[in-house]
Parts: structure tokens; sequence; C-alpha cells
């Protein structure tokens, strides 16, 4: 939800005559104001630059563009609020700044986007939360009763070992270091489905939330270690716990 109230912004025109002295300090400016998290300057040769790249993949813009023969787009100072929730004081505070190289401000209120984004938030944590406890209730299910097999197929070696005087921690130990190697394994073959799913519904999420450059497969890239590290340390200790309890009751031999 906070990926996506980031991408949020609010932009200042600039008139074609501007000078980059008189621009720059329109920016610093607004970025003084307190309730701005950032103002960046895009200039006319950067706004031209990303048009092209968003749309490399349609000729027919391209081509027109080729045509024009001169860089249609102005400059412009993109500006991130601090907090989405003070949107309507930021656009009181911008329009109390009066500068002659503003030629338009693009204060769209982002209320509906919010709303939908919010619904499908809730929905998505609603589906998520019944979804997480069905497979954790799976994955005990499934651990406890493997771990239970395991330890009936090498009764005589725990028979053994009892003989020798082997304690409660080295009968127990392998069971439960055999858990977290599962662990492991599920993990890995759950990424390697998850990432080309991702891909698969990428184009149909991008579609969804249009005008919003919205990439989940680069944000699971960025943040791999803090998604799928504690997804693996809960699932750790999940199995760990199942194999505990299945250790426990079904070792007394």
């Amino acid at each position: 939800m906070t990926s996506f109230k980031e991408m949020i912004d609010i932009t200042l025109d600039i008139k074609s005559s501007a000078g980059e002295s008189e621009i720059l300090a329109l920016k610093g400016q607004v970025a003084n104001l307190d309730r701005v998290k950032s103002a960046e300057y895009i200039s006319k040769a950067d706004a031209i630059e990303a048009f092209r790249k968003e749309h490399e993949n349609d000729p027919d813009i391209l081509q027109a563009l080729r045509e024009l023969n001169v860089n249609p787009l102005g400059a412009s100072i993109v500006i991130k609020p601090k907090d989405i929730d003070q949107y309507d004081n930021l656009i009181t505070d911008l329009n109390k700044i009066e500068n002659p190289i503003i030629d338009g401000r693009n204060f769209d209120n982002p209320k509906a986007m919010l709303d939908k984004i919010n619904a499908v938030a809730k929905k998505i944590e609603q589906v998520g939360v019944f979804v997480s406890l069905i497979f954790v209730l799976i994955t005990i299910l499934v651990v406890y009763n493997s771990i239970r097999v395991t330890i009936y197929t090498h009764q005589k070696e725990i028979k053994v070992m009892r003989l020798v005087g082997a304690s409660n921690w080295f009968i127990r130990a392998p069971f439960l270091i055999s858990s977290i190697i599962y662990t492991f394994i599920g993990m890995t073959a759950t990424l390697l489905l998850f990432f080309p799913l991702l891909n698969l519904f990428q184009p149909y999420l991008q579609y969804f939330f249009n005008g919003y450059h919205l990439d989940l497969v680069s944000y699971f890239r960025l943040n791999f270690v803090n998604v799928f590290g504690l997804e693996f340390a809960v699932a750790c200790f999940v199995n760990l716990l199942a194999s505990f309890v299945a250790v426990r009751k079904y070792s007394r031999v």
C-alpha cells in the first residue's frame, strides 16, 4: 500500500521561455515546503527521452514524433508529497506560490485512485491471510506426518541409540534438521514457480493501474532478502514446531 501511495505526485508545468536559473530557484522554493518530500526538475530533454522510452513499442507515436521535428514537451517540476493524506493542504501551499514561469498546475485529485488501491489492497490482504492460514495448516499436517513416518522407519536405529545411552537431543536433532532442509527445498520450488507466474500477471496489473508504473517483478527482486528471508524464517519456525511435536510424541521407543 505504501508503494502505491508513493506513486502519487504533483506536476508544475514550466513555460518554455523560462531560464535554467529561474527553474532551479522555483524548485528550491517548492522543495522547502513542509509537506513536500521531494521536488525533481524534469528538463525538456529528459521529458522527451522518457516519453520515447514509454512508447518504444508504439511505432506510430514514435513516427509522429519524428515528423514534428521539434520537442513538443516542456520542462516540469515533479513533486512528491510527504503524506498523501495532506494532499489538499499541499495543493493550497502550492497555489500560494506566484511565479510567472509556471505554465500549468497538474493537481488531479488522486482520491479515486487511492480508493481503488485501498479496495484492492483490502481484498488482497483478506485473501492472503485466508490462503496463508490454509497453507500453514497444510504444512503442519504434512511435516507432522512426514516426521512420524520417518520415525517409524527408523525405530530400530532409535532403539539401538537408546540402548547405548544416547540423549533425547541426539536422537531428535536429525529429524529437526531435516525439517529445515525440507523447508529450503520447498522454498526453492516456490520461487521457481513464483517469478514466472508474476511475469505472467504483470501486464494485467499494469493495465489495471493504467498510468502508474507498477513493476512487482522488480519490487520483489529488489526486496528479495526482506520478503523471502522473512517467509523462510516463518516457514522454518512452523516446520520446526510441527517436527518437534511429532518427534517428541513418536520417538519414545
